[in-house]
């Protein structure tokens, strides 16, 4: 058995998605652990732009359930308003932004506005926020995910944030400035987008799990890249961070 959860892994290779010194749009849930455990490792420069109107360097002190959370504020480099927070979108400063969903198909578009018939839907979803900008505008996208066939699909019934929307240049012909998304993240695989269409292919498996697998459990026929890795497991510095930041096992769990 392996020394460290599904959702340790998910936090750590999300986290190493984060380059030192980047503007990062951390977004709720496992990206406000992720953040956390670049900074304490590899990337002590990043700064942390929270919608809620919130910047900061060093991670919160005390656990951090929600973006709210008073601990944000405390210590921040910048509290401020969702406006100013966002107009970085636009004004083309943010390195990476980190965003969830509840579909997302071959193309990296995402979907978490309904299910079903927008007129009558079978199942409404939360709704958009502010992840159709930070999808639209940051230089790059980090989706996470859990990888279930009805998740991952062909297309989603509803495009609340873009991705590469029909594929290859589709983006650029929209007129949206930011990359689009640069890796999803899932508790089974690693997938990136790769050749001229942009549609995503399984870049590594995570331990514990196998190609087949991921791919069975994919709603499209995944492709593979020329690469396929696995992906390397936890370090003890990794998760030293980790258990420092989610220190009651909220997010690891």
């Amino acid at each position: 058995m392996s020394d460290y959860s599904t959702q340790e892994l998910m936090i750590i290779a999300a986290a190493r998605e984060i380059a030192d010194g980047e503007r990062i749009f951390v977004g709720m849930r496992l990206p406000i652990t992720a953040y956390g455990v670049a900074r304490l490792t590899h990337a002590p420069n990043a700064v942390g732009l929270f919608e809620s109107g919130v910047a900061r360097y060093a991670p919160a002190a005390d656990m951090l359930y929600t973006m709210c959370d008073g601990p944000n504020q405390l210590g921040a480099a910048w509290t401020t308003g969702l406006i100013q927070i966002m107009g970085l979108l636009s004004g083309g400063r943010i390195h990476a932004g980190f965003i969830g969903g509840a579909e997302i198909d071959r193309f990296g578009n995402i979907n978490t506005s309904y299910i079903g018939d927008t007129d009558a839907p079978t199942v409404k979803l939360p709704g958009s926020g502010g992840a159709p900008d930070i999808a639209a505008m940051a230089e790059r996208l980090i989706v996470i995910i859990n990888h279930q066939k009805h998740r991952l699909v062909e297309r989603v019934g509803y495009i609340t944030s873009p991705g590469y929307l029909d594929g290859g240049d589709a983006r650029e012909r929209a007129g949206l400035p930011g990359g689009g998304p640069a890796v999803v993240i899932t508790d089974r695989a690693i997938l990136r987008p790769h050749g001229p269409t942009n549609e995503l292919h399984l870049a590594a498996v995570h331990p514990g799990h196998t190609v087949d697998e991921v791919v069975e459990n994919t709603g499209w026929d995944l492709r593979s890249m020329p690469d396929v890795t696995d992906t390397p497991p936890p370090t003890e510095a990794e998760l030293a961070a980790l258990h420092q930041i989610d220190k009651e096992g909220f997010w690891r769990r």
